[in-house]
């Protein structure tokens, strides 16, 4: 029996041994290659263009000019409507503010 306990505990040794042996081996592949895709991502990432500069917002003038207008249209229109304007004069001031 004493045999039989020896050559179990070799056994048992030497599988331990070669399951550390193997699984350090798979730690330094594993980080061999993060390495290497590491480097790769980073080559990529060189080798691209810049990505292009967002366009620019429209001016904020724009409402504030349409707002201004359509203020001026309704001084016009009660001009008018007092008899201030003939409808000539309003269709030309008119024309004039939109155009």
């Amino acid at each position: 029996m004493p045999g039989l306990l020896r050559g179990v505990a070799r056994t048992a040794a030497v599988a331990g041994t070669a399951t550390a042996v193997s699984n350090r081996v798979s730690r330094r592949q594993a980080g061999r290659w993060a390495q290497q895709d590491y480097e790769q991502q980073q080559q990529y990432a060189q080798q691209q263009p810049a990505p292009p500069a967002p366009a620019a917002p429209p001016p904020a003038a724009a409402p504030d000019d349409m707002t201004r207008k359509i203020e001026q249209l309704k001084q016009l229109g009660d001009l008018k409507a007092q008899g201030v304007l003939t409808d000539e004069e309003f269709e030309r001031q008119k024309r004039l503010l939109l155009g």
